[in-house]
Parts: structure tokens; C-alpha cells; sequence
């Protein structure tokens, strides 16, 4: 649903790279540029990538989470409370990055292609900063395409082209998100039992999770955003090597564009996490509820069959 905004976000993070840095576009015109060269489809380039990196990250991210949450308290009583919410999201966030950052790395330059025609035309205007004589690469059709392109030219390292700065953006990213999440749902019940004592009110903990959820990707989102813009200009650039790592792009992106290149995109991140972050942790808790009630039930089934067993014996014996 919200991979256009992802696409708008990686073609304005990216600019610097594929234009220069002067006569950057603002998000409006980058709409505009989008539609007018690719049309729809162009805000859904990368879109295969993208659903499978997601699917991976949820997967593990939610998978450990609760398990790690609570080994660590366990383990380690001092860490209860924010600090084991910001470790386990920690934790969870880096098992998918083994596969998130390569199909991250596909996506995105799939996205910033646009389709194979506006791609000719980037190209043949010369208007791609590279090095002379260099070519950034070529169009990919599809997401085996690319993975099998990247591979073919660049090997492991070029899939998994900016891992380090993924991880120093995803780490922070999961972390806070857990904890501002865990944290506003402490703050609503501290609200509940001191403003509302009597009150009859009862909210579902789904729609719980879609309000405190949003907030909770939207604050963490702005705040990682630096980070964000740093990784997306690693794995875009390919065979450019504009940037020397993961200091040199921050020291580049400083030097040239100031704060503002460090919080380029911000708005279209902010917009996609927002309500990305909202349904998932909705999900999560109707499905915990879902979940549990069952599991309930069943505990109750399997205590009332024993006790009818064990009556039907005394009465046997």
C-alpha cells in the first residue's frame, strides 16, 4: 500500500547521486517527474523486492521479539522495562537483515530506474553523477534480474552493499520504535487510571495498537531518517563509488547539503511509517488477543476433561 511513498522517498534521498547535488526536487515535483516519465507504474517499481524483504524482517522482527523480551528479563532483572523493548527490537531487526538487505539494495535501484525508457533517457543525457567512463549499471527487468546482475558484477559485497549502515539505521530504528511503542501504551493506561477512573470506556487493544503504533514509527522514523539517507546513497551509487563508506557519505553529505541533505525525504518516510507501523502492530495485538483467548480455551477444555476423567474413575473404582 505505501511502497509509492517508499518510491518517492529513495528517488529524493538519491538525487545527489543521480543529478548532483544542485536543482534538487522537492517532493511535489518529484510526483510530478515520476508520473510524467513512468506513469503508475513507475511508483511501483521494486515492489517485489520490497514485499519480500518486509515479509523476512516482520517475520523475525515479531517472531523473537516477545521471546527475547522476556529471556532478558529473566536473565537479567536490571534490563526490565525500555531497555530490554529497545534490545529485543534490536535483536529481532538484525536476524532479517540477512535477507532484507539485499532485496533493500534491489529495490532501490529499481525504484530510482524508473522503467527501461526514462533509464535510457537518464542515461544517455549524461545527466547520472559517476566518474567518467563509468557505467552506474545496467536496467533490470525484474527482481531476479537484479539479483542475478548484482551478483554476476559485484558479488556478495554488492548485495549486500551498505549492510553496516543499514544496520546502524535499522538497529536505532526497531529499537526506539518498541520502546516509544511500549512507552505511549504505559502512558494511555497512566491516563486511563488517573483521568478516567470510572469511566466505562473500553478500548480494544487492536485499535490500540493502530494509534500507539503510528506515533511510535512516525517519531522513530524522523529520528533515523540521517541514517536513512546515508544508506540509501550507499546502495544506490553501484559502480559510482561517490561515497568511500559509510563517514564519507555523512562527511559529503554535511559538507554539500548541510542538515537538510541528512533529513532529505524525511516527510515521505515519516508518511509511509506511519500507517505501515499503525496495521502491524494492530495485527499483532488482534492476533496476540486472537491467540491467547484460544489458548484459553483450550487450557480450560483440557482441565475439564481431566477432572470429567478422573470423576468417571473414582466412580469405576
Amino acid at each position: 500500500m505505501m511502497h509509492p511513498v517508499d518510491t518517492l522517498k529513495t528517488r529524493l534521498q538519491s538525487q545527489a547521486i543521480m543529478t548532483g547535488a544542485k536543482a534538487q526536487k522537492n517532493i511535489f515535483q518529484m510526483v510530478r517527474t515520476v508520473w510524467a516519465s513512468d506513469g503508475m507504474r513507475g511508483f511501483y517499481r521494486g515492489i517485489s523486492p520490497g514485499v519480500t524483504g518486509s515479509l523476512a524482517t516482520g517475520a523475525t522482527y515479531f517472531g523473537v521479539i516477545e521471546s527475547t523480551k522476556t529471556w532478558l528479563e529473566d536473565a537479567n532483572p536490571n534490563l526490565s522495562g525500555h531497555w530490554s523493548h529497545f534490545i529485543a527490537g534490536a535483536i529481532g531487526d538484525t536476524l532479517g537483515s540477512f535477507v532484507y538487505v539485499p532485496c533493500e539494495v534491489m529495490k532501490q535501484r529499481m525504484q530510482v530506474q524508473g522503467t527501461q525508457k526514462s533509464w535510457a533517457s537518464t542515461a544517455a543525457k549524461g545527466s547520472i553523477s559517476q566518474a567518467h567512463g563509468t557505467q552506474m549499471y545496467g536496467y533490470y527487468n525484474g527482481m531476479f534480474h537484479a539479483g542475478c546482475s548484482i551478483w554476476r558484477n559485484h558479488g556478495l559485497k554488492g548485495l549486500y552493499a551498505g549492510y553496516w549502515s543499514t544496520l546502524a539505521r535499522d538497529v536505532p530504528f526497531a529499537g526506539l520504535m518498541v520502546t516509544f511503542y511500549e512507552a505511549l501504551k504505559e502512558l494511555t493506561e497512566h491516563g486511563k487510571t488517573k483521568y478516567l477512573p470510572n469511566s466505562d470506556l473500553d478500548v480494544s487493544n487492536s485499535f490500540e495498537g493502530l494509534v500507539l503504533g503510528g506515533l511510535a514509527g512516525g517519531f522513530s522514523a524522523y529520528l533515523t531518517t540521517p541514517l536513512d539517507v546515508i544508506k540509501t546513497r550507499l546502495q544506490v551509487q553501484g559502480s559510482t563509488s561517490r561515497y568511500n563508506g559509510w563517514l564519507d557519505a555523512i562527511t559529503k553529505t554535511w559538507t554539500s547539503e548541510g542538515v537538510h541533505g541528512l533529513f532529505k525525504g524525511s516527510v515521505p518516510r515519516i508518511i509511509w511509517y506511519i500507517p505501515a507501523s499503525a496495521f502491524t502492530f494492530m495485527a499483532v495485538e488482534f492476533l496476540r488477543d486472537h491467540f491467547n483467548d484460544k489458548v484459553d480455551t483450550d487450557a480450560r477444555e483440557l482441565g475439564t476433561l481431566s477432572i470429567d476423567a478422573r470423576s468417571k474413575v473414582e466412580k469405576t473404582v
